[in-house]
């Protein structure tokens, strides 16, 4: 065995340390996690105080927060742990209270960050890899698998909705003030110029304009995307325009011929217009009265 750990030791990456756990007694092949001391800037107000911080590689999805503090509890007290899906700034989060939403499910490998309270614990964690496979599931803290596992994500899935509304009322309790409090002190900024003397003017009455979110803005795009559309495809190509073009000169001359023969048309309806065809080259329709004489194309001259 001691051949498989030197083994598992010389295959960590320079600069980590190769620890071996197995997840039970049972099992005969260990799994390797990579360790080191998370370095960070001194002052840089993250959750991950320098020399304090152990960060863990390798993390297998079965090992939860309480898991990896009682492995590295032999080394030193331990203040908390971290699992994330990669390596972050470690930026101090706010204390998710709600236990119904952002819920994350594990998925795959991840990494970790211990946090002793002792400098002296990120020191003793080297030692551990003499030592021998380090169990995550144990008889007296048992990891749940299979069925078990099955029944109690089931069991978690089941939401009381009495509960559920009553974290809902308070979040919203909790929005609408936050909101009465931005707006009263942006009633009390207005008209009062900043720093260097601007003036924020901000409209109001009762058509204070479009409001600016995702589904308006959706929704001005759309209406842009259509009238491009309509302007860009009138007369694109040169056939198109010459098409245009010969169907406006048709319509000139239809609506010509149209006026042309309507006081010819009105005439004949009263009756008081005799027709007559004249027999000539130019087939020219004359229109003869008591009174009046028209013709409808211009007389030729005699040769």
């Amino acid at each position: 065995m001691a051949a498989g750990e030197e083994r598992v030791v010389g295959a960590a990456p320079a600069g980590y340390t190769a620890l071996a756990v197995k997840f039970g007694a049972r099992q005969r092949s260990p799994h390797c996690l990579l360790v080191k001391e998370h370095q960070v800037r001194e002052g840089a107000g993250t959750a991950h105080p320098p020399r304090r911080t152990l960060f863990v590689l390798n993390v297998p999805p079965y090992c939860s927060p309480d898991s990896l503090s009682r492995l590295f509890t032999r080394c030193g007290p331990v203040q908390s742990v971290e699992i994330c899906d990669k390596p972050g700034p470690g930026e101090k989060k706010e204390k998710q209270t709600s236990k119904f939403f952002n819920r994350k499910t594990v998925t795959g490998f991840q990494v970790a960050y211990v946090v002793f309270r002792k400098p002296a614990g990120v020191q003793a964690v080297k030692s551990l890899s003499r030592e021998g496979p380090l169990l995550i599931s144990t008889e007296s803290h048992p990891v749940k698998t299979g069925i078990s596992k099955w029944i109690a994500s089931y069991a978690a899935s089941v939401v009381d909705q009495e509960e559920l509304k009553a974290e809902v009322d308070a979040y919203m309790q909790d929005y609408d003030k936050k909101i009465a409090e931005e707006e009263a002190k942006a009633a009390k900024q207005e008209g009062v110029p900043d720093e260097e003397g601007w003036v924020k003017v901000t409209r109001k009455g009762r058509k204070p304009g479009l409001p600016r979110t995702e589904a308006a803005n959706l929704r001005m795009l759309e209406r842009e995307k259509q009238k491009r559309a309509r302007k860009e495809l009138l007369n694109f190509y040169a056939w198109q325009h010459r098409e245009t073009k010969r169907e406006h000169i048709a319509q000139l001359r239809k609506k010509f011929e149209e006026d042309r023969w309507e006081p010819t048309s009105a005439m004949l309806l009263r009756g008081s217009v005799l027709w007559e065809f004249a027999a000539s080259p130019l087939d020219s329709v004359i229109c003869q009265s008591p009174s009046v004489l028209i013709s409808a194309t211009p007389q030729c001259p005699e040769t």
